[in-house]
C-alpha cells in the first residue's frame, strides 16, 4: 500500500511517498481502508521534532481518519465490515490503510460525509473536551478564542457558541475575523490593529472575559490573562506562534483566576469512555447541522507536503482533508 512518510526529521521537505506492506489486525483491533486523513497544525511540529512527544520513525502525518471497516481483528463485535467509522490514531494516517484498536474507532452517522468527521474528531474534541470539562463553561459566559480563523480556533467558536457563550473572536485581520464571525462569531479584535488586552476589556465590561481559549500563545498570552474576570478560566491549549509565553503570576493572583491545561490527546487515553461520548455528540451536531465544518481544501495523498505547507504558511481557514485513496 501507499503511505506518505519520513524517516528523519526534517520538515516538511522530509516527507516521502513509499510503499509499504499492508497490516494486518490484531485481537481487539480493526482494519481501516482509510478514506479521509484530517491535518492539523502540530503535524508540522512533529515533523521537526518540536511537538510534545516524539514519534518513532518512520512515521506519516495525520492524527485522525474516517475510513470503512475492512477486516476484524479477533475478539472484535461492536463493529462489521464495510461500517464507516472515524478514529483518533495519533499519527500514521497519512497511508491507504491503517490497523487500530477497535475502542478507539466511533462510527459515523448517516448524513456525515467521510471528509467531515475526519475534520471534527481533535479540533472539536478538543474545544468540547476544553470548555465542557475543563473550562466549565456556562450560557451566558464571555468566550475570546485566540487564532480564531484556524482549524482549532473555528471549532472552538462553533462550540462556545453551542453551550451558549458569547464569542469574541481574535483573529490578525478583517477577513478572519469576518471569517469567523461566519461560523458564530459574536465579536471580533483584529490584534494587529487594536489593543488586545484594552479591546477585550471593552467587550466584556463590566467584569472582562470569563473563559479564554489560547492555542496561540506567545506575546498575545499576556494582555489576553490582564483582560480576564475575576475567577476566569483561562485555558491553555497549545502554542501555535513557536513561543511558550511566560506568566507573571501575580496577575493569576490578582484576578483570582485560574489556568487551565488542555492536553486532549492525554485526556483521549486516560478517559476513553468520556472521548467517545464526546466525539459521539460533535458527530450528532454534524448531522443535525448544529455544527458545519469548513473544509478548506482536499488533497491526493501525494500531494500532503503542499497540503502541510499550507497549514505551516498559516493560509487555512478550516480544515485541510487528505484522501489517500484518490
Amino acid at each position: 500500500m501507499r503511505v506518505v512518510q519520513f524517516n528523519e526529521f526534517g520538515g516538511i521537505q522530509a516527507l516521502r511517498l513509499e510503499d509499504v506492506d499492508a497490516p494486518s489486525p490484531g485481537p481487539g483491533e480493526i482494519l481501516l481502508k482509510v478514506n479521509a486523513v484530517g491535518l492539523n497544525f502540530f503535524d508540522t511540529l512533529v515533523l521537526r521534532d518540536k511537538y510534545q512527544i516524539s514519534p518513532p520513525l518512520p512515521f506519516s502525518p495525520g492524527a485522525e481518519v474516517a475510513g470503512t471497516v475492512e477486516v476484524l481483528g479477533e475478539g472484535v463485535t461492536e463493529f462489521a465490515v464495510g461500517e464507516r467509522v472515524v478514529a483518533f490514531i495519533g499519527g500514521n494516517g497519512c497511508r491507504e490503510r491503517i490497523v487500530t484498536k477497535a475502542k478507539n474507532a466511533v462510527p459515523i452517522p448517516d448524513g456525515v460525509s467521510d471528509d467531515v468527521a475526519a475534520g471534527v474528531v481533535i479540533t472539536y474534541g478538543t474545544a468540547l473536551h476544553a470548555f465542557k470539562d475543563r473550562g466549565d463553561l456556562k450560557p451566558g459566559e464571555s468566550v475570546a478564542v485566540l487564532g480564531a480563523a484556524g482549524g482549532a480556533g473555528v471549532a472552538a467558536v462553533e462550540i462556545a457558541k453551542l453551550m451558549g457563550g458569547r464569542v469574541i473572536a481574535v483573529a490578525s485581520s478583517e477577513d478572519k475575523l469576518a471569517f469567523a464571525k461566519a461560523h458564530g462569531a459574536d465579536e471580533g479584535v483584529n490584534y494587529s490593529e487594536a489593543d488586545l488586552k484594552k479591546k477585550l476589556k471593552e467587550l466584556t465590561l463590566p467584569t472582562g472575559v470569563n473563559v479564554l481559549y489560547d492555542c496561540v500563545g506567545g506575546d498575545a498570552a499576556e494582555p489576553s490573562l490582564r483582560a480576564m474576570a475575576w475567577e476566569g478560566r483561562y485555558l491553555v491549549l497549545g502554542f501555535a506562534s513557536g513561543e511558550i509565553p511566560r506568566i507573571p503570576l501575580n496577575l493569576v493572583l490578582l484576578k483570582g483566576c485560574e489556568i487551565v491545561g488542555v492536553f486532549w490527546t492525554s485526556f483521549v487515553e486516560r478517559e476513553p469512555e468520556t472521548h467517545r461520548a464526546n466525539t459521539a455528540q460533535i458527530l450528532q451536531w454534524c448531522r443535525d447541522g448544529k455544527i458545519v465544518p469548513h473544509i478548506h481544501e482536499t488533497f491526493p495523498l501525494e500531494d500532503t507536503p503542499k497540503a502541510l505547507a499550507l497549514i505551516e504558511g498559516r493560509k487555512v481557514t478550516g480544515k485541510v482533508i487528505v484522501h489517500p485513496q484518490e
